[in-house]
């Protein structure tokens, strides 16, 4: 028997639609009564979410694809959901939620060829898939999802129609939370991979009322945490950051997730704790499946930068050596053609970050992160971090000729590069890191004012871009690196400038706290200097005992 869901308001809701939307009323959708008493599944979280699966298994599967789909585990998703399928055939919803996976809105992807796929099991046209759902709900979710593999316009056409389409939904459901949800979802993705401020805090809005109304649904807290995940709004998702690990703890992404509110804070010890959470349950995934621990990809990337700005740079050192070593064992076990070209791909990609970070981070110029032998790779991003940490490690260590072949190559990639609409800004990473590596090689040989020049374009270039959260995809901040500079020049007082804007853009960087901190002193601003010493021994409470920054700050504190 099937019954439906909101009985509450069921007969006021009767009244409105079909009086104002003009919609037809079905009241046999399989679900509950309210978001809020949802009993969840364990390590997920919990949502309502009405189907007309004729079975609770069929809808108990639907609800837990949909809770990892609102997780971004997209793969386990598309699992969960075709298990939906088998258990009962031609389930529309779990066709729907198998096509949505294979739209990443906040990463700019679509694979196209995969959703129409998934949408032919309901039949070759979209009025044949729409005759097989049973109400005009899901006649809507099912109308909405075909715009995005339509075909028609462009992805950027289908995206903005997608929206408005989420958005007529949430207004005609009123008491259909995933709508809302996947409506938050749809303004952020429609910025196409870069930023709009007010689309993303319009989605933190939506998903903010959805998670007062039911606290344990992971995507209201995943959706909040995206539309602020940057320094200036950042406090106002703070709750969210603290609540979706634990809504979800058997989900990597969610453990992972938070660290976009901490990262944009500068709260070094939340961001480690939850990024080596989320590696601890990646690896036990991986242990259940049968598959190697790698100790890469991006929850490692994001530790590895979190151990630096905590100061315990031979964790950090560790960790990066370990994704070398575990990365080509990896590689080594696989037999299968097609995974180990994606595996091998993704492994040299990750290196390449985690090496940049090492050596950028570590400031060893001649140190194990330069030593790694990087496999082969024609990804133009690698080549473009690998020639630019290269070339910038041979400028601090004086080997000008080696810096000055790095730079032509880079150059030469720069001539020949294109704005990639799937990844708009990387056109602008790469000459941000054509301009501090050409900074950074004319104050080593002398030419100060180019030097400068250089660098200036390279920080405006970035100012004049789009947010982007994470560890900074420049690999050296352009505004700390003038900032160093600039000290050099004994301009303090301008690299008191350049520091504190860079702190703004990465808030309790410690390379820049350092630097500023130096500025002060030199600038004779001799309190804010203690300050800032101040703030950097508070973040370094963990810190290797070694540092050489660390020695400083305690010297400049214990001065009378």
């Amino acid at each position: 028997m099937r019954f439906g869901s909101f009985p509450g308001v069921w007969l006021a809701l009767l009244v409105v639609v079909a009086t104002t939307l003009s919609l037809p009323v079905q009241a046999h959708e399989r679900g509950r009564d309210r978001d809020q008493p949802a009993p969840g599944i364990v390590g997920l979280g919990s949502l309502d979410f009405p189907t007309s699966a004729s079975s609770i298994e069929a809808q108990t599967a639907f609800e837990r694809a949909a809770l990892l789909l609102h997780l971004f585990e997209y793969d386990d998703a598309a699992k969960a959901f075709r298990k939906a399928q088998a258990l009962e055939p031609d389930f529309v919803m779990a066709v729907w939620g198998e096509a949505m996976t294979h739209n990443h809105p906040l990463w700019n992807q679509l694979d196209e060829d995969a959703g129409r796929k998934a949408l032919l099991k309901l039949g070759a046209t979209a009025e044949e898939r729409a005759a097989k759902a049973e109400t005009q709900r899901e006649r809507d979710y099912l109308a909405a999802v075909e715009i995005l593999y339509s075909g028609e316009g462009t992805k950027i056409e289908r995206d903005q129609r997608y929206a408005a389409a989420m958005q007529a939904m949430a207004a005609a459901w009123p008491e259909d939370n995933q709508a809302r949800l996947f409506h938050a979802l749809a303004l952020q993705g429609r910025s196409e991979g870069v930023r709009n401020v007010p689309d993303y805090l319009r989605a933190a809005e939506i998903a903010r009322r959805v998670f007062e109304k039911n606290p344990r649904n992971p995507g209201a807290a995943h959706y909040w945490i995206h539309g602020m995940d940057d320094p200036e709004h950042a406090n106002g998702a703070i709750e969210a950051a603290r609540a979706l690990s634990k809504i979800a703890p058997d989900a990597p992404h969610a453990q992972h997730m938070t660290s976009h509110i901490f990262i944009a804070l500068g709260l070094w010890d939340d961001l480690v704790q939850a990024n080596e959470e989320a590696v601890r349950v990646v690896y036990r995934h991986a242990r259940a499946q049968g598959k190697p621990e790698v100790n890469c990809f991006h929850y490692n990337e994001w530790l590895e930068y979190g151990y630096f700005q905590q100061g315990r740079f031979k964790e950090a050192t560790t960790l990066l050596l370990n994704c070398e070593r575990s990365g080509k064992s990896a590689l080594a076990s696989i037999t299968d053609a097609a995974e180990l070209k994606q595996m091998s791909a993704r492994f040299r990609g990750s290196l390449s970050v985690m090496r940049a970070t090492g050596v950028i981070e570590a400031q060893d110029w001649n140190g194990a992160a330069l030593k790694l032998v990087m496999p082969a790779t024609d990804d133009p991003k690698a080549l473009a971090i690998d020639r630019f940490v290269s070339g910038f490690a041979a400028a601090q260590r004086g080997d000008t000729a080696l810096a000055s072949s790095k730079l032509a190559e880079l150059r030469t990639q720069v001539a020949a590069s294109k704005r990639d609409p799937a990844d708009p800004q990387d056109f602008d990473y790469l000459h941000i890191l054509q301009d501090n590596l050409a900074g950074l090689l004319a104050a080593r040989t002398g030419d100060r004012e180019s030097a400068l020049r250089h660098v200036r374009v390279a920080a405006d270039r970035l100012d004049a871009m789009a947010f982007d959260f994470g560890p900074p995809a420049s690999l050296k901040p352009p505004h700390e690196l003038l900032g160093e500079l600039l000290l050099e020049a004994d301009r303090p007082q301008d690299a008191i400038n350049a520091f504190t804007r860079s702190l703004k853009l990465a808030p309790l960087r410690t390379q820049s706290l350092l630097g500023l901190a130096r500025a002060q002193a030199a600038a004779g601003a001799l309190t804010d200097a203690a300050a800032t010493y101040a703030q950097l021994l508070k973040t370094w409470h963990a810190a290797d005992a070694d540092r050489p920054g660390l020695v400083e700050a305690r010297n400049f504190r214990a001065r009378p």
